[in-house]
């Protein structure tokens, strides 16, 4: 067994506990099911402002089981990695490992490319006269999660070069004579405020899930969120302690639902099922179909089941077809009924609103 290190209990950042979070499900599922299944492809989160997108993030960053990382390696790397172990010449059993909690990276707007991507180390070229890199925020999130808040502001290219590398799982830097590529495998989540303006479809349908909140409006509800947040602000680590036993359970859920996702199966009827709303919905290109595909074997192995159901896809399918819905400036229909419309029609269900 290699050597592990446990991180100190006070370095842990003071967090709002995940499973105490008031309301927001579309969020926390959208959350949840790209942890368990990162290839679904991140998560665009747009609400309005105060809604508890940012704290929500941080939580679930949180919330997530300890790794093990290559000791003093700037890019996170799992010791038993094969990529790793290529270039790593010591023995296995004999490499230095470190416990470290789940990466969280803030993306400022202000960011420069350089920054994102990584650049010439300047103080050694001054100092050793040497050519070497120096990781960006790309290496930092390694494993972890990338958030950028108010994504909509951000330069387009930037947002190319983000969605390129979580798609990839690779962020390959040419600077000055230099060249390197290094593993950059994290869970994409932006969040904005439609008010502000939207981003362009193309980059849009590059996301994997879209999860609309709103303000919530039930008195009640508002005041249990108020008094949730301030007995938190009161004594941060007594509220912590208080919801440690959610808190591993909802870990161990995770970490079972991780485990048990390559084994979950979809009947061959409702995969086509998808594909047709995907075309009654005249979606374009296949990362409809691809996304929701994941994201309803994500769900069932998040309950703790083999099989996906028709109900699953129902869960997912709005989250993962809504954004990538034609835009018509004189439609006044919102997009997530037409998607569950579409899927009503196509499994032969009622919709929400002909229930009610």
């Amino acid at each position: 067994m290699s050597p592990t290190a446990q991180a100190p209990m006070n370095s842990r950042r003071v967090v709002f506990p995940f499973t105490a979070i008031v309301g927001q499900e579309e969020m926390k599922l959208a959350l949840l099911l790209n942890v368990i299944d990162p290839k679904i492809g991140g998560v665009m989160i747009m609400g309005d402002r105060g809604t508890g997108k940012s704290t929500t993030i941080r939580a679930l960053a949180d919330l997530l089981p300890e790794i093990d990382v290559v000791a003093d390696d700037p890019f996170n790397s799992d010791p038993n990695d094969p990529d790793w172990m290529k270039t790593d010449n010591s023995l296995p059993d004999l490499r230095q490992t470190v416990k470290k909690k789940v990466p969280m990276v803030d993306l400022p707007l202000g960011a420069t490319e350089d920054r994102v991507c990584g650049t010439i180390d300047i103080e050694k070229a001054l100092s050793e006269g040497v050519k070497a890199f120096e990781p960006g925020l790309l290496a930092k999130a390694n494993r972890g999660i990338l958030y950028v808040d108010e994504v909509n502001l951000l330069d387009d290219h930037l947002v190319d070069v983000l969605l390129d590398s979580a798609a990839s799982g690779w962020n390959t830097v040419e600077r000055e004579g230099i060249s390197i590529r290094h593993p950059a495998r994290f869970v994409l989540v932006g969040s904005g405020n439609p008010e502000e303006g939207e981003l362009r479809p193309q980059l849009l349908d590059r996301f994997g899930m879209h999860a609309e909140i709103r303000t919530v409006r039930e008195p009640a509800m508002r005041v249990k969120i108020v008094e949730e947040r301030a007995e938190f602000d009161q004594n941060p680590l007594d509220y912590i302690q208080k919801h440690q036993t959610p808190q591993e359970a909802m870990q161990e859920k995770i970490v079972s639902a991780q485990e048990k996702l390559p084994h979950v199966e979809m009947d061959y009827e409702l995969r086509v099922k998808i594909s047709e709303v995907c075309s009654e919905l005249d979606v374009d290109g296949l990362r409809g179909d691809i996304v929701t595909n994941r994201a309803a074997r994500a769900i069932a192995a998040l309950e703790a089941r083999n099989e996906v159901t028709v109900d699953d896809i129902r869960r997912v399918i709005v989250l993962c077809l809504r954004h990538r819905l034609r835009k018509d400036p004189l439609e006044s229909i919102d997009s997530g009924y037409k998607v569950d419309k579409a899927f009503c029609r196509v499994f032969g269900l009622e919709s929400a609103t002909e229930q009610n």
